[in-house]
């Protein structure tokens, strides 16, 4: 190439972050959107699987199908519109450019909250729950258990900045979000919940217990006795059978993060096909699906999780949140240790909705030694590990049920 011809961006250039809460709006340039189709047209395939399943991996059949997808039908822009409907923000905490949406209700008294995605998804996984919580009138709900939503994407994710420094684990990503709940919006009580990572976050919030947070709710709360029981009860020895079959035949993406999130972060950066398939078999094992990814969400939404990956250059950044949080235990040799989800009781209220096929579902028994006021508990009948994308009605109704003892509190905000 002619070192004089101008090179198209590839991703995403996004605005400087200052410490004011300043609106967003998404804008891919045509020249990321033109290079990824380009990048799609010069894929170098590889041979097929050697098995009839999804057992070494994504089918390349099945791979090819979705590729051609793609590349052939898929449709950016609808996405982008989409996020652009709602309410954008950026702000600059701890030095780190952080993106949020931020959606209040016209109903009064709504109850503020901050939901958090997790790997491999982000703030597309809250898009079809945060209209059905800001006006649940809307979709048989009540006006009382309407919601201010606020939606940020962890730092090295999507459209909020990748750090620069070290340490950007739970903890601080967790003291990031009480500045952004209460310095930089303004709310005086205030709800959290997550999923994944987000759960992880979550937890450290409650942990942390910083001022106007009342409760905190979960969907895969990740709580493990300092004592394994010598005699299981049924619903232990299936939580037990859980981390077996996840620790045996489920961790590989996530040994290879949490130790060498560079390396893999050269694939996820440079092959459109490497970060899609990453993500994808993801979307695969971790759904509530009868066999293929498409039963529980369609492709559309699992590419708009995927492209906004993809144009915002951030599947390397993201791999290195599994460094800095399960690495740091792997690395002291503490990982496989069950009191290490101990870390001290939390002492604020915590809640727990559990979907079906969810990586992990541990009794109630367990989070009792974890938490000590438990406000919710609820086995629900479908979804899987990202419980407001597959789910947004069950999801959305567990949060109005969930959270209505904290309302009273916060009246006028």
């Amino acid at each position: 190439m002619n070192s004089s011809m101008p090179v198209p961006a590839q991703t995403l250039v996004l605005p400087p972050a200052t410490e004011r809460v300043t609106p967003f709006e998404l804008n891919v340039p045509q020249a990321a959107i033109d290079d990824l189709k380009n990048r799609l047209d010069l894929i170098r395939w590889p041979d097929r699987e050697l098995v009839a399943d999804w057992s070494q991996g994504v089918p390349l059949a099945v791979a090819q199908d979705l590729i051609a997808y793609w590349k052939q039908s898929y449709d950016w822009h609808r996405f982008e519109a989409r996020l652009n409907s709602f309410p954008q923000f950026r702000t600059r905490i701890d030095g780190v450019g952080i993106y949020f949406i931020h959606a209040r209700s016209a109903h009064e008294n709504a109850l503020p909250i901050i939901m958090t995605h997790g790997w491999p998804g982000s703030v597309a996984e809250f898009l079809d729950v945060i209209e059905r919580l800001t006006d649940p009138t809307r979709f048989g709900g009540r006006e009382e258990d309407a919601f201010h939503v606020v939606v940020p994407a962890i730092p090295g994710y999507g459209l909020s900045d990748i750090p620069r420094d070290l340490g950007w684990n739970p903890s601080r990503i967790a003291r990031a979000w009480a500045v952004l709940m209460t310095e930089r919006l303004g709310y005086r009580g205030w709800v959290a919940q997550g999923g994944d990572w987000g759960s992880a976050i979550t937890a450290a919030l409650a942990s942390q217990r910083p001022q106007g947070l009342l409760a905190a709710h979960v969907n895969l709360p990740m709580v493990v006795p300092a004592e394994l029981p010598s005699n299981p009860t049924k619903e232990e020895m299936k939580a037990l059978a859980g981390i077996e079959y996840f620790v045996t035949r489920g961790t590989g993406y996530a040994d290879q993060m949490n130790t060498r999130p560079q390396t893999i972060g050269y694939a996820l950066n440079d092959s459109p096909l490497a970060l899609a398939m990453w993500i994808y078999e993801k979307f695969w094992d971790w759904t509530d699906n009868f066999g293929k990814p498409e039963d529980a969400l369609t492709r559309d939404q699992m590419l708009d999780d995927i492209s906004l990956y993809w144009y915002t250059g951030t599947g390397t950044s993201a791999s290195r949140l599994y460094w800095e949080g399960v690495g740091e235990t792997i690395r002291s040799h503490e990982f496989f240790s069950p009191s290490r989800s101990g870390g001290g009781k939390i002492e604020i209220p915590m809640g727990a909705s559990l979907f079906p096929s969810e990586t992990f579902n541990p009794p109630r028994a367990w989070a009792e030694q974890s938490w000590s006021e438990i406000f919710y508990w609820n086995r629900v009948d479908a979804g899987g590990h990202f419980a407001a994308f597959e789910e947004p009605e069950i999801f959305s109704k567990e949060m109005w049920k969930a959270f209505q003892p904290f309302r009273a509190s916060v009246k006028g905000q």
